[in-house]
């Protein structure tokens, strides 16, 4: 079997950007959301006093994560504000003071076993770095370690245009190797993998350099094929694993993990400093200087811009991430995430839609689709408004990748479709149960 995908434009532009750190912003806007699961729940007050690395929000359920400030100043106000999914959701603005000083929580977590790692890593705040944000302790709470036969390190970075995790390779590659070593102490793990496209030519010479010193690591380098970062396709490149419908990483024993959070993790673990700032990659057809950058968590897009050197044309879309599975920003001051790895500013050429036609029925779609979904069955069924054949169609597998879209000659909004079709499907399965309670 293959898993199938397209070819992009890499538009790397950045690999041999070493990341400068900018000045702090005027102000920082953190929303709770910034994870899959339940938002954070604030901890602090208009008025109070905060510093770097202070716990200012809690994780609210098992599926949340706590939030750190990234800046000491002063909390100008707990509010609520619009994030790109369309939700309002709390949020903490603060107002640096320029001071940056370190919190007294500030200290190196004390691991002994693995309970105690879980419990660092959630006490961090990680989340998944790659853009998926899923909060990193719930993945790694793995009741039987006996069932982990691999850890994959996810880093592929398959996106046009996003280098951060390319310089975390290049430049963060100890603590990469740290991390290894509390994972095979504190997780048991006996095998890891490096998964990385061969794009990437020093990097995978770097991370190569290192492994050598180990018997456990392996470098594995993969052709440069979209979406080669994705979780289902990187373990069944790297392990040759089918991870089947409804089933998780483990199921097929491995766990995924994306290189930076790994990195970040092993820097916690020696510093105590959690997740407060991160590399994020500014470039895209409006971008004067693209490079990258290290901001501060919350830092307004607007001032990163700014900052890094301005446009070169105006700006007529912005995402969070890459052009493939980017998300688009509800306006130009919309804060860093966590989740944030690049920051995407596209000119009108780049931005405008392209021109619809009707679906020729090709099968462009269903020929590239890596995991062997029918778009244009997805969108008939969708535009019938019926729950069951899409429940059929397994439209709840799709990752939103975007090769449909890309591949096809109509160029139909096939991705977008899909994603509205996911939710009339929720809507159908919370019908159904409603009818079986009843």
């Amino acid at each position: 079997m293959k898993i199938h995908g397209i070819r992009v434009p890499h538009h790397k532009n950045t690999a041999n950007s070493a990341p400068v750190r900018l000045p702090l912003p005027t102000v920082i806007t953190i929303p709770m959301s910034m994870h899959i699961g339940r938002p954070s729940a604030p901890i602090v007050k208009k008025g109070d006093s905060v510093k770097v690395g202070q716990k200012i929000a809690e994780a609210s359920a098992y599926i949340s994560a706590p939030v750190h400030s990234g800046v000491s100043g002063t909390v100008k106000k707990v509010d609520e504000m619009l994030i790109s999914n369309g939700q309002k959701v709390p949020c903490i603005v603060i107002e640096p003071d320029g001071l940056q000083e370190i919190s007294e929580e500030v200290k190196p977590p004390v691991i002994t076993d693995h309970k105690s790692f879980v419990q660092a890593v959630a006490d961090s705040g990680s989340v998944g770095l790659g853009g998926a944000g899923f909060p990193t302790n719930v993945k790694l709470n793995v009741r039987d370690l006996n069932e982990i036969e691999a850890v994959v390190i996810n880093a592929a970075e398959c996106e046009p245009y996003i280098t951060s995790d390319t310089r975390t390779a290049l430049d963060k590659t100890e603590y990469i190797f740290k991390g290894i070593d509390a994972f095979r102490k504190y997780m048991k793990v006996r095998r890891f993998i490096i998964g990385i496209e061969n794009n990437k030519p020093d990097a995978i010479e770097k991370l190569r350099s290192f492994a050598q010193k180990t018997d456990d690591v392996e470098v594995h380098v993969l052709p440069s094929i979209y979406p080669q970062g994705g979780e289902k396709v990187l373990v069944y490149n790297t392990m040759h694993r089918l991870i089947p419908k409804g089933s998780l990483p483990l199921d097929v024993g491995a766990v995924v993990i994306n290189i930076t959070t790994l990195a970040f993790l092993a820097e916690y673990f020696e510093t105590g400093m959690p997740l407060v700032e991160r590399c994020v990659t500014l470039d895209g057809s409006a971008v004067k200087e693209p490079k990258n950058v290290i901001v501060p968590v919350g830092m307004p897009i607007s001032e990163v811009i700014e900052a890094a050197g301005g446009l070169k044309s105006e700006a007529a879309k912005i995402l969070y991430g890459g052009p493939m599975m980017g998300i688009a920003v509800p306006d130009i001051d919309a804060p860093i995430l966590k989740n944030t790895n690049a920051v995407t500013v596209m000119d009108a050429k780049e931005a405008a839609p392209p021109k619809t036609t009707p679906c020729i029925n090709c099968g462009a779609c269903l020929n590239h689709c890596p995991l062997k979904l029918d778009p244009r069955a997805i969108a008939k069924a969708y535009k019938k408004n019926s729950g069951e054949e899409l429940k059929q169609l397994q439209v709840d597998l799709c990752m939103e990748c975007g090769c449909c879209g890309y591949v096809c000659p109509a160029k139909r909004p096939l991705v977008q479709t899909n994603k509205l079709a996911k939710a009339v499907l929720r809507i159908y399965k919370e019908s159904n149960k409603k009818e079986e309670r009843q």
